[in-house]
């Protein structure tokens, strides 16, 4: 745990040394050889597929990233001059060798190759493609580390609660960290074997292939092989062991791979989203002899599994006859809890509504937690919201889904001591009767109030009754949008 205090303890204000011109040297020399890489990729006599990862594109974006993020400490610094925040710099220096390094084996594919590199199914283009999928990886962590060409790795956030607790509580707010140290973390909740199965798991984190974990790899590792409590668990028996796995394909090579077992509907493979990091990408072949690729949603990939395999879709990883059994994996459902406090209880009580209801459908009970926003919502609403609108937002704040969680919503009894059950599930909300015409429900009164709740209004104080809960329920409206946002 030798890390912990140090990690722990780190500011993300503090400093580190800015580049050095030495530095800057190396970012003008890799730009040079991105714009060379650039010429070359975009030979027409090389044909590459306009299809993600379209290298291209990814060297374009690169370049142009690369320069915003660098602008601040192009030129010598004044006494004004920005400095590098936490370990800012430090990251700075190894993405920029990083980047050189696959930059410069690229090119010597294209001179090495030579003509082989026009020949779809050389080995020297399998090779381009695969450093077209690293070339990704570093884009996407440095647009995570840098939005909007900012730093902001000290402040990312980690999708599931529990990984976010063990980076913060190991590492601080760095934003990455040398692989030994990370291992060593690791192995401290996690068992996990040296030798072989400690390169293997190197290998499946380290997208970028630098020796260090980004806390952006470690969300998109988690994410993947979620949940938290059986992480390696589920690594091994879906990335080690599991014959469906492919590393390092692309969508257009997994196509060509299925095409072998067209005549065996049910054959799958699954591999990393290249498009949607932190997603897994299924393709298969249907009973009509076609290859589809799906995108689960919400769904770790072991139960996607499962019921591909029950629908008769996921029946022969690789075209191989024997389907792994991953009921292993399904452990009785784990909820995280949501306690309704005092105040959300009263907010609630005053335009006669619960916490604990779907705010979208005003049917249903909460029961899912967006991630990592924390907004709470029904799941048949997120499902909805995603497919009606193609949705990879959360429908109240817009920011990106990056996973999601099974919750229960214990509801505030006044007055008790324990918590109630929650409501039946048939229990409905009119969507626009009016304030005074909405009667009080039973998940928001205690029992000695619910008696009375039937009494008549007297005639001559009904119009000023009306006219004060209005006026209370306008005041309302943005203490329940805060309410609603607020991270649960």
């Amino acid at each position: 745990m030798a890390a912990t205090g140090s990690g722990a303890s780190l500011s993300p204000k503090s400093s580190s040394q800015a580049p050095t011109s030495g530095d800057r040297r190396l970012l003008d020399k890799t730009l040079k050889r991105l714009h060379k890489l650039g010429e070359l990729c975009t030979n027409p006599r090389l044909g590459l597929r306009n299809s993600p990862p379209y290298l291209p594109e990814l060297v374009s974006e690169t370049t142009t990233l690369l320069t915003q993020v660098w602008e601040p400490y192009r030129g010598p610094r004044g006494p004004g001059g920005q400095a590098p925040r936490g370990d800012e710099a430090k990251y700075l220096r190894v993405h920029i060798r990083n980047l050189l390094d696959k930059t410069d084996r690229a090119l010597l594919l294209f001179k090495e190759g030579r003509d082989k590199m026009f020949e779809d199914t050389s080995s020297c283009r399998r090779n381009l493609t695969k450093l077209s999928l690293l070339f990704s990886h570093m884009l996407w962590e440095l647009r995570a580390m840098f939005p909007g060409g900012s730093y902001q790795g000290d402040t990312y956030r980690v999708t599931k609660p529990e990984a976010k607790e063990f980076w913060m509580r190991s590492f601080g707010n760095k934003c990455f960290v040398q692989w030994n140290s990370f291992k060593e973390q690791l192995q401290s909740v996690h068992a996990f074997e040296e030798g072989m199965e400690s390169m293997a798991l190197k290998s499946t984190i380290d997208l970028t292939c630098n020796d260090y974990i980004s806390v952006f790899e470690f969300d998109i590792f988690t994410r993947l092989f979620q949940p938290w409590r059986s992480l390696i668990r589920n690594w091994n028996q879906l990335a080690v062991t599991h014959p469906g796995y492919m590393a390092f394909l692309t969508y257009d090579q997994v196509i060509a791979r299925l095409e072998h077992y067209l005549h065996r509907p049910g054959s799958y493979i699954f591999r990393l989203s290249c498009t949607r990091m932190g997603q897994w990408a299924i393709g298969h072949v249907t009973s009509e002899g076609g290859i589809v690729q799906t995108i689960p949603q919400n769904t770790p990939l072991y139960q996607a599994l499962i019921q591909g395999f029950k629908e008769g879709c996921y029946l022969y990883p690789d075209g191989r006859d024997v389907n792994p059994d991953l009921t292993s994996l399904c452990e009785p459902a784990h909820r995280g809890k949501v306690k309704v406090s005092e105040e959300q209880y009263e907010i609630y009580c005053d335009i006669s509504s619960t916490f604990q209801l779907c705010k979208i459908c005003t049917e249903r009970d909460k029961d899912t937690r967006i991630q990592p926003c924390g907004h709470l919502l029904c799941q048949p609403c997120l499902t909805g919201w995603q497919q009606k609108s193609a949705g990879q937002t959360c429908p109240y704040c817009r920011c990106d889904i990056r996973g999601t969680e099974s919750i229960l919503v214990e509801p505030f009894l006044p007055g008790s001591g324990h918590v109630p059950p929650l409501p039946p599930k048939n229990f409905t909300t009119p969507h626009s009767p009016s304030p005074s015409s909405r009667p009080r429900t039973s998940e928001t009164q205690t029992p000695e109030k619910h008696s009375h709740s039937s009494s008549p209004a007297q005639s001559g104080n009904g119009a000023r009754r009306r006219h004060k809960q209005e006026k209370k329920m306008n005041r309302c409206k943005v203490r329940i949008f805060l309410s609603e946002g607020c991270r649960q």
